[in-house]
């Protein structure tokens, strides 16, 4: 699972994770964050996400990080929007208004890159990533991003054995021992959505959960 793989996901059109529409559980849960209009909010691993126009409409900045420059370039594309585009470090940086997506490995993000960011949004990122990497991405995350940053955090839960990621199994089990130990974390939704996502019934599931968090990084 790596930079090639989504590489070839993109290149070949097979983005069965890109939604289109806005994510419910962002516009049901986003506004009981304390988070003031302005703040700028982390989304890793966005794709071209309408999540990420949805939130700069809200009144917030928002910093996609994404491998697939295919996918950012399209994200820009699709929404009318011409970008500057500039190289910083490991990143090519693409802006326009209030949205900035860097386009390159999540992993060289740096403290620095996001000292302003006081919202995290993960709706695709933890359960892109094998269990491995799921570690290594936590870590990472937790170690960058400042005391106070709140956000939201979606997630799903099925019997690992019955289908290869991604998207991969994530319990609440999981996302509380990999988190709690930097991270408030308040479940604020979990539903059974199986039935209607007939992709995962065909391959066979006898389960399916979303789990939607709160999160909140302490001190």
């Amino acid at each position: 699972m790596d930079e090639a793989f989504w590489q070839r996901r993109w290149a070949r059109n097979e983005i069965g994770f890109h939604l289109s529409e806005v994510n419910p559980y962002l516009l049901r849960h986003w506004p009981s964050l304390r988070l003031a209009r302005g703040s700028r909010v982390l989304v890793p691993l966005c794709g071209k996400s309408l999540d990420m126009a949805w939130l700069a409409e809200q009144g917030f900045a928002v910093l996609g990080v994404e491998f697939s420059e295919q996918a950012v370039e399209d994200f820009f594309v699709e929404r009318g929007l011409v970008a500057d585009v500039s190289r910083e470090g490991a990143f090519k940086v693409y802006r326009a208004g209030s949205l900035e997506i860097r386009c390159g490995d999540f992993f060289a993000l740096s403290r620095s890159d996001v000292t302003d960011c006081h919202g995290l949004y993960d709706r695709a990122a933890l359960i892109a990533l094998p269990a491995a990497m799921r570690q290594r991405y936590v870590g990472h995350l937790t170690g960058i991003l400042a005391p106070g940053c709140e956000g939201l955090l979606v997630s799903l839960n099925y019997e690992q054995e019955q289908m290869p990621g991604p998207p991969f199994s994530v319990s609440d089990a999981e996302v509380r021992q990999s988190l709690s130990a930097h991270w408030d974390i308040e479940l604020l939704e979990q539903m059974d959505v199986l039935e209607g996502n007939w992709k995962f019934l065909q391959r066979g599931l006898t389960r399916l959960e979303e789990n939607c968090y709160r999160l909140r990084k302490m001190a």
